[in-house]
């Protein structure tokens, strides 16, 4: 990983671009649906590191790169992170390319040596995040006491959270149903029904980028990962990075019960792993695509 990725929080925040011209109105149009105060700034009031001392990012778009150089450590002079638009080598950090559903953002980034690229594999990922997934951001954010208290152990909450965005609650608050998602969700969290854990197999060594996008859900989900010999390295990658990683040689029937009775969802990769489940209830999945 060349860079790291991080989201700035912009609820009450001031983003200031200094500079003029289209390329600041671009970056102005980045922050139109956001809650941030955005500030464009020209001149000599550019170079006056006061003028940021309330910003928490700043972007300078001039073609004049006396300007951007005076503009940009005015903002470091400040403490704060600057982009200097179409000059990678002068930034703190670059902008992605976006995916904006409210309060579920995604981006991807090429450390600006590549923003078509970056465009490109956007379409790609945008036509397949739902429209009204935001919304049911905002209402695990707005029940997030709730559900909390309900469930204060991790593991279940985490099993609960699993079952409520593949579930009616989810279902509702997409459609724009906000009281009834609501509803919905404080009766599943009064039920109390059955969080036990599940179990999944991937049938097959291979190659991961054959993989089904159920089996790609599947693992993104996984708590814990167990690998037999020879399935592809790079199937286990797209595994949770904290998910606990078990080798199928460790692991027996009496285990994956105990994991599924923590409520746990286990995921088999190759024969080996699956072979040590025999006699459970499993969810088998095709490695590949047909």
């Amino acid at each position: 990983m060349d860079a790291f990725p991080a989201f700035f929080p912009l609820r009450g925040k001031t983003v200031i671009i200094a500079g003029e011209g289209e390329g600041a109105l671009a970056k102005a149009r980045l922050f139109e649906n956001s809650p941030a105060t955005v500030q464009i700034v020209a001149g000599s009031q550019a170079y006056d590191a006061s003028t940021y001392s309330q910003a928490v990012l700043v972007f300078v778009a001039h073609p004049d790169e006396a300007f951007c150089l005076k503009a940009a450590a005015a903002a470091r002079q400040a403490g704060v992170p600057v982009n200097v638009v179409d000059r990678p080598s002068r930034c703190d950090f670059t902008t992605p390319a976006l995916i904006d559903r409210g309060e579920v953002v995604a981006a991807i980034g090429t450390g600006g040596s590549a923003p078509l690229l970056a465009s490109l594999l956007r379409a790609d990922i945008e036509a397949r995040i739902p429209l009204g997934v935001g919304q049911v951001a905002g209402l695990l954010r707005q029940m997030q006491g709730e559900i909390r208290a309900a469930l204060p152990d991790l593991v279940m909450r985490r099993a609960f959270m699993r079952r409520v965005v593949n579930g009616p609650v989810a279902d509702l608050a997409m459609a724009g149903e906000g009281a009834r998602a609501e509803a919905a969700l404080l009766a599943e969290l009064a039920q109390g029904s059955d969080l036990s854990g599940k179990l999944f197999a991937i049938v097959g060594e291979g190659p991961a980028d054959l993989l089904t996008l159920r089996a790609a859900r599947v693992l993104s989900e996984a708590d814990v990962l167990v690998e037999g010999q020879g399935a592809d390295p790079a199937i286990a990658i797209l595994a949770r990075r904290d998910s606990q990683r078990l080798m199928a040689t460790d692991v027996d029937i009496q285990a994956l019960k105990d994991l599924l009775a923590q409520g746990l969802q286990v995921v088999l990769i190759g024969k080996e792993a699956i072979g040590r489940a025999q006699g459970l209830d499993v969810e088998t999945l095709p490695a590949a695509l047909s």
